[in-house]
């Protein structure tokens, strides 16, 4: 898979890859030249006396120094930036795939888990893309080079290459092969920290109502610990590496001198033939020691590689038709044929063989026990999921023939769990609408019953003081109360002026006043388009031209409220049950 991603996204930048191929060439050809130019000084110059040779070749030795040290710049210049550009591309890929998850797919992966791959994950491809691009032509030429080299000065002395460079890759290839289960278990752990972390941020709220923060340490604590433990068997191996490469270059380089100094003394060698030998050794040895590191990259590069495989081969269960049909009407009809639908791996269908058409202008109201599916049934309609069964149609065409545009342009939902984004009041509200000039803001808000609020609303101090739908907005709206984000959302949706206004129990968090009023503006404000919506209270609905009742799954009431007393049972526990306590309090 990593090879996969990296021929993928690496193919715009073939030029950069060219680039750093010749610049690592002739830096490392410049390196190899460098050991026999000083053996030449020791054994023509220094030995003979020759002050002319020495300065001659010494400028030599300079230049190739210099041109070695721009060309291996030049060479990371070229592989950092093609590696960065591979993991920008890579992360968008993931932003762009996850972005078209329906519900079923973030529900399996979680949110934790994409965070992870999205950010970890990549950098991990990432780094390991850099240091192949800076040695894997060094490695290979400088260990070959180094033995042709190393033979060429001194033949009697190439034993100490072939017992040296393979104890070497025995040594580091046993620590290698330990590391890979561990990267493995760590990718896991990260997860697991961002999971805890990312619920406790979120639910702080409930954390301090209960008191559980001591338990949400513990929590923290356990999955924290669990990385660590990780991370530090991780660093041992590590640490163990660098001594034991270490020990195999010291021991190496005394052995060149030990068995090099005798064949010195018997006048077999020269004393600048043994140094560049003993350079070219410890060459060899090096380019094995950093090929090793990066390979020692490459188990969790390639664990990392396959999880963002498997966000980008997921293929949404809700996908978009290769010919879109677009209603030849826009009134905002909604009809729902013989729909079911089941949670993957459910024992028992959510909603079962649900029928029922919320005509254009009328407002149909949904009302059953919790769990009984009334989210499910309204997540349908701007396809969140799609139905396991029947058709769910709006403007008589089934919206698995519909362009996600077309279904977006002809429904807003206000979602049973309101939330905002970080910006100003108009950010938000200007998501229904990019196009939306101030007065319809002001004319959403004030149908939403936000007006108030909103142009008194100030957020930040002196200069940095901001007014009105100005003012600043937190993520997920935290500096806003619950009933303040529900309107806000509420006008959010009125601002996109859809045919088919989709309402999730959106008005829990409303007081009994604020509640009517906004009910009273909505029918001005959506007057001819159809209007569902999921309630709690009875006394809301009433008004109603349908009212569906939901029971398992199942409707087992339909028609306005006079006639839900009359003829549903189910219809009749829910009002009595609420009327009983109004009359309690």
């Amino acid at each position: 898979m990593l090879w996969k991603l990296v021929r993928h996204y690496g193919r715009p930048y073939l030029g950069h890859v060219f680039a750093v191929l010749v610049l690592q060439l002739a830096a490392t050809l410049a390196t190899l030249y460098l050991p026999s130019l000083n053996a030449d000084i020791i054994d023509n110059g220094i030995a003979t006396g020759d002050t002319d040779y020495i300065w001659r070749v010494g400028g030599i030795m300079l230049a190739v120094a210099m041109f070695q040290v721009v060309a291996a710049i030049a060479a990371v210049w070229f592989g950092a930036r093609m590696s960065m550009s591979i993991g920008r591309d890579i992360r968008q890929a993931i932003y762009l795939r996850v972005d078209h998850f329906s519900a079923e797919e973030m529900g399996r992966f979680g949110a934790p888990t994409l965070i992870t791959r999205g950010t970890n994950d990549v950098q991990q491809v990432q780094m390991v893309v850099l240091m192949a691009l800076n040695f894997m032509v060094m490695v290979p030429i400088m260990s070959i080079g180094g033995i042709v080299m190393a033979i060429q000065e001194d033949p009697g002395l190439s034993w100490l290459v072939w017992v040296s460079v393979p104890i070497l890759l025995v040594i580091v290839g046993l620590l290698v092969s330990r590391l890979m289960p561990l990267f493995e278990r760590m990718q896991k752990n990260i997860d697991d920290v961002n999971g805890v972390m990312r619920e406790q941020i979120i639910g702080i709220r409930v954390v301090r109502a209960f008191v559980r923060e001591e338990h949400e340490a513990q929590r923290f604590t356990g999955a924290n610990a669990a990385l660590t433990k990780t991370s530090i068997s991780i660093g041992r191996l590590f640490v163990l590496m660098g001594p034991v490469i270490t020990l195999v270059l010291h021991l190496a380089t005394a052995a060149v001198l030990w068995f090099g100094g005798v064949r010195v003394d018997e006048g077999l060698v020269q004393v600048g033939a043994l140094t560049a030998f003993m350079q070219y050794l410890l060459q060899i040895l090096m380019a094995v020691m950093m090929g090793t590191f990066m390979f020692m990259m490459f188990p969790r590069a390639i664990i990392t590689a396959r999880r963002i495989g498997d966000v980008l081969t997921t293929v949404g269960s809700v996908e978009e038709p290769e010919a879109p049909e677009a209603p030849t009407t826009q009134d905002g009809t909604v009809e729902f044929r013989n729909v079911s639908f089941s949670y993957p791996g459910a024992e028992a269908p959510v909603l079962d063989d649900v029928s029922f058409t919320a005509e254009a202008g009328k407002t149909t109201a949904i009302i059953g026990s919790t769990g009984s599916g009334k989210t499910t049934l309204v997540n349908l309609i701007p396809r969140l999921y799609d139905a396991t069964a029947g058709e769910l149609l709006i403007d008589g065409v089934p919206v698995t023939r519909m362009s996600r545009g077309d279904i977006t342009a002809a429904v807003g939902l206000v979602p049973q769990k309101p939330y905002l984004f970080s910006g100003t009041i108009a950010d938000n509200l200007r998501f229904g609408d990019p196009d939306a000039t101030d007065e319809q803001l002001w004319a959403a808000l004030d149908t939403a019953q936000a007006t108030d609020f909103v142009a008194h609303r100030t957020t930040g101090d002196g200069e940095r003081a901001r007014t009105g739908m100005e003012s600043s907005v937190s993520q997920g709206g935290t500096n806003v109360s619950g009933g303040q984000r529900q309107r806000l959302c509420i006008a959010r949706a009125l601002v996109a002026r859809p045919r088919v206004y989709l309402f999730d129990d959106s008005f829990s968090a409303l007081d009994v006043t604020t509640d009517a009023n906004l009910r009273a503006a909505l029918t001005g404000y959506t007057d001819g388009a159809t209007t569902i919506m999921v309630a709690q209270r009875v006394a809301s609905i009433t008004e109603a031209d349908q009212i569906i009742v939901l029971e398992a799954g199942r409707i087992v009431g339909r028609g306005t409220h006079e006639e839900l007393l009359e003829t549903s049972q189910t219809y009749r526990e829910i009002v009595d049950s609420q009327v009983r306590a109004e009359e309690l309090a």
